[in-house]
C-alpha cells in the first residue's frame, strides 16, 4: 500500500502541530510508521521533532530582510516559495519509508487554504494518496452559531482543495461532558442542530446561520466529526479508519 498524506489544516491554535504529534505517537504504539513534516516557515518550536522541516528551505527572518516584508507578507511570499520549492522537498518525503506522512500546515489557515500554491503542494507531494483532516476550534463549535460557521470555514477549504476530507474536533478535552455530548450528536444530527439554533434569540446572525445550515444540508455537505483527545488518545483511531477508507477503501496496514 502507498504512503497515506495527511495534512492537518485549520485556525490558528486549533490543535494542529499538537495533533501531528499526538497522532504520530499513536500511530508508532499500533506498529504503523510515520514520518512528521512541518509545512509552517514561521514557527517558532513545535511539540514534535519534524522529519521535514520547511524551515530548512524558507526563512522568514531572511525574507523579511531581503524583501522589505512585514511579517505576514514574508508569510505570503514564503507560501509561494514553498510551492517553488515543492520538488525538492518531496524528494526528502519520499526518501523514507512510512505508512504516512503527517503534514502540519501554517498556523494561518488562508496561506494553505486560499494560495493557488497550496494546490501545487498538494500535487507536488501526491494528491492521488492525500486527505485533509480540518481541525474545529472547540470554542466556537459549542455554540451553534459557531459550529455552522465553522463547517462553512471547513467547506470552503474543502472547495479549494478537492482531495477527501474529514472533520476533527482536536481539542475535545476543553468541553465538559455535556458540551461534548452536544457537539457530538450536532455533528451526525442536523435536525438537532437547527433545533438549537432555533432555540437561540432569532436574530440576524442566527437567521443567516439557519439559512447557511439549510444551503449546507442541500448540498450533502453535512459531516460527522470525530472529537479527539491528544491527551488519552481518544478518537485517533477514528483518524486513523477515516484515512484507511477514504483512500485504501477500508483496507488496514499490512504490518
Amino acid at each position: 500500500m502507498s504512503r497515506k498524506n495527511l495534512y492537518f489544516v485549520g485556525t490558528a491554535g486549533s490543535g494542529k502541530s499538537t495533533l501531528t504529534s499526538a497522532f504520530g505517537q499513536w500511530l508508532k504504539n499500533e506498529g504503523y510508521d510515520s514520518i512528521a513534516v512541518n509545512l509552517d516557515p514561521g514557527c517558532d518550536a513545535l511539540p514534535y521533532e519534524p522529519d521535514v522541516d520547511v524551515r530548512d528551505w524558507i526563512h522568514i527572518s531572511e525574507i523579511m530582510k531581503e524583501y522589505s516584508l512585514g511579517p505576514n507578507g514574508a508569510q505570503i511570499l514564503a507560501a509561494d516559495m514553498l510551492a517553488l520549492n515543492i520538488g525538492e522537498v518531496t524528494d526528502v518525503i519520499n526518501s523514507f519509508d512510512a505508512d504516512y506522512a503527517l503534514l502540519d500546515t501554517p498556523g494561518q489557515l488562508e496561506l494553505f487554504a486560499f494560495r493557488q500554491s497550496s494546490r501545487a503542494v498538494v500535487d507536488g507531494i501526491g494528491a492521488e494518496m492525500s486527505m485533509l483532516a480540518f481541525l474545529l476550534d472547540p470554542v466556537l463549535v459549542k455554540n451553534p452559531n459557531g459550529l455552522v460557521t465553522s463547517l462553512l470555514l471547513s467547506l470552503t477549504v474543502h472547495f479549494r482543495v478537492p482531495i477527501p476530507m474529514m472533520t476533527v474536533l482536536a481539542k475535545a478535552d476543553l468541553l465538559s461532558e455535556l458540551e461534548a455530548d452536544t457537539v457530538e450528536t450536532w455533528s451526525h444530527d442536523p435536525q438537532a442542530l437547527w433545533s438549537a439554533l432555533c432555540d437561540e434569540s432569532i436574530d440576524a446572525q442566527t437567521q443567516i446561520s439557519l439559512e447557511f445550515l439549510q444551503a449546507i444540508d442541500n448540498v450533502g455537505a453535512i459531516m460527522d466529526f470525530s472529537l479527539v483527545s491528544c491527551d488519552t488518545y481518544d478518537g485517533m483511531a477514528d483518524i486513523y479508519s477515516a484515512v484507511q477508507q477514504a483512500l485504501e477503501g477500508g483496507e488496514d496496514i499490512e504490518r
